[in-house]
């Protein structure tokens, strides 16, 4: 069998880096997104054959973290684009005001809780001026007084000298509608962080495409 053509053996105008350069990155399709930071396996592989495949296996973008047989190179890969999108968000939202920039904390949020398998519970730190000081993941599993220790979100509290909190979890199902668990908690740690001067500013859950805000819906 011959060998076939990569990318870089395209016509000039053709190739995905000459047309981010002369259209901008938008312009690529999702295939070609993946044929820049992708190495072609084999000879009868070129990027683009790695990446329609692997786009069909998935069903999407959004699914291909979750494929299974991915090689180690390629996992690594896009493990790691994934990060860079998430950190160039935490640092986009480190130091804003949660008042004035909601866009820059759901969108961060999003795309940490959103595609997770399990419950992640996590809490954002904030000044008295309500500006961003951090974010920590501090508990995993259901969301309910056995998994969630108020005591320990106290206690990271005083550790980050924050006066305000956001308490964030995602729901797995992709259903935003909040549990009694979900109720019971937040009264629980809301009370405990009373008893130091730390003010609950809201609770998030994050689902498919959607949140849902306590404080919004008036349920702090």
């Amino acid at each position: 069998m011959g060998r076939k053509l990569s990318v870089k053996d395209w016509p000039e105008s053709e190739q995905p880096v000459v047309r981010v350069r002369e259209k901008g990155i938008e312009a690529l399709s999702d295939a070609e997104l993946l044929s820049l930071i992708l190495k072609k396996s084999t000879y009868e592989r070129t990027e683009v054959d790695v990446a329609l495949e692997l786009l069909k296996k998935a069903g999407g973008l959004r699914k291909i973290f979750d494929l299974e047989d991915l090689n180690e190179t390629e996992r690594f890969q896009l493990l790691a684009v994934r990060e860079i999108g998430k950190r160039v968000l935490k640092q986009g939202m480190i130091g804003q005001n949660f008042v004035r920039s909601p866009q820059a904390v759901t969108d961060y949020l999003t795309v940490s809780l959103r595609d997770l398998k399990r419950e992640v519970f996590k809490v954002l730190f904030l000044d008295k001026a309500l500006k961003i000081l951090g974010d920590k993941d501090l508990f995993f599993g259901t969301v309910d007084e056995a998994a969630v220790h108020p005591r320990e979100i106290v206690r990271e509290s005083l550790l980050q000298n924050a006066s305000n909190l956001v308490l964030v979890h995602n729901h797995p199902s992709g259903k935003t509608e909040p549990s009694r668990e979900d109720f019971e908690i937040t009264q629980k740690i809301k009370a405990a962080c009373q008893t130091v001067s730390i003010r609950i500013l809201d609770h998030i859950i994050i689902g498919e495409n959607q949140y849902f805000s306590f404080s919004e819906h008036n349920q702090l």
